[in-house]
């Protein structure tokens, strides 16, 4: 059995009927809204931000879920979709998952306004069924989220990064949503509780750890789909560079920013700041990052007796840094 369908199996039921709802959450009167909306839906990934908030509310409330649970679901998926499709035309990419992206099929002006439609969507959902605890989760995680992606692309133009400031970048830009959808399911069944706090940080730092991984697979190679150097080539300062640039030579610091600013479409200097980051140990330290916030993130679920969904939130985790893509 493939792990994401492990993962799966003790919320199996939730997430058949999440589908559903998830689908009714997004029709519209508007006959091109949802022949893009059911392109979406048939085009879905893995999925793991609603299961992390189904697993989250059964482990802390004895495998029960309520509808406030499928609404957070649906909110978090809806607004993380919205962010996609308006990633797509920020990056001007025509592929998502293998299939054309909105942007590439119906041109940016359609694919922002679809993004826009789905955010409002997942707004007013919360807000018809007066779920403001659960609107604030949500509005705060797309706050951060923008501002982590501004602030990468401002310290993308000095290259003067830090390893903290890579740190509050990765946890705004990738981790909050993750968080979110913990603290969400937390939320959902336990309003005001402490679980809603201690499940943000346990989300956090799966997040943490799976943006690393991400960065890390721009120094694999070819076979795990996403082509190497791409990290470089648009300037991004990631974990394993900033380790190098922090421990060599004010000589060879020299020639890896020039390389990054002035040679970045050059194939063969891209390479050679690959293997100059591999040689130093810049993947060694990453690792070694990304495997202490998995950690923190099993310390948190230690204190919790054993059930299907600890052992489901356990593989998780460790999905998250063990994945091939």
């Amino acid at each position: 059995m493939k792990v994401v369908d492990q993962i799966k199996e003790p919320i199996i039921t939730e997430m058949e009927l999440f589908e559903k709802k998830f689908y009714e959450s997004m029709t519209s009167k508007v006959a091109l809204l949802n022949r893009i909306t059911h392109y979406i839906v048939n085009r879905k990934g893995k999925q793991m931000r609603p299961m992390f908030v189904f697993l989250t509310s059964k482990l802390i409330n004895n495998g029960e879920v309520n509808e406030r649970t499928y609404r957070g679901a649906s909110v978090i998926e809806l607004i993380h979709t919205a962010t996609l499709v308006h990633d797509d035309v920020v990056d001007e990419s025509n592929k998502r998952r293998g299939f054309f992206s909105i942007n590439a099929l119906w041109k940016n002006k359609i694919a922002v306004l679809v993004g826009d439609y789905l955010l409002s969507k997942g707004l007013l959902l919360s807000i018809d069924n007066g779920d403001f605890d659960l609107l604030k989760i949500i509005s705060v995680a797309v706050r951060e989220m923008s501002e982590g992606e501004l602030l990468q692309i401002e310290k993308a133009r000095r290259l003067d990064i830090t390893e903290a400031v890579y740190y509050e970048i990765i946890r705004q830009k990738t981790a909050t949503l993750i968080a979110a959808c913990c603290s969400l399911g937390a939320c959902s069944v336990k309003p005001d509780s402490e679980e809603v706090e201690v499940f943000r940080k346990f989300g956090e730092y799966c997040g943490m750890a799976f943006q690393i991984k991400d960065d890390l697979f721009d120094y694999g190679d070819a076979a795990i789909g996403k082509p190497t150097g791409i990290d470089i080539k648009e300037q991004k300062m990631t974990l394993p560079l900033i380790y190098v640039l922090n421990n060599c030579s004010k000589k060879e610091k020299r020639w890896v920013i020039n390389s990054i600013k002035n040679h970045n479409k050059d194939k063969k200097r891209v390479k050679e700041v690959i293997n100059f980051v591999k040689d130093n140990g810049g993947l060694d330290y990453a690792i070694t990052k990304m495997l202490e916030f998995k950690d923190q993130a099993l310390t948190i679920l230690e204190t919790y007796p054993d059930s299907d969904y600890k052992n489901s939130l356990q593989l998780m985790v460790n999905y998250v840094v063990d994945r091939k893509i």
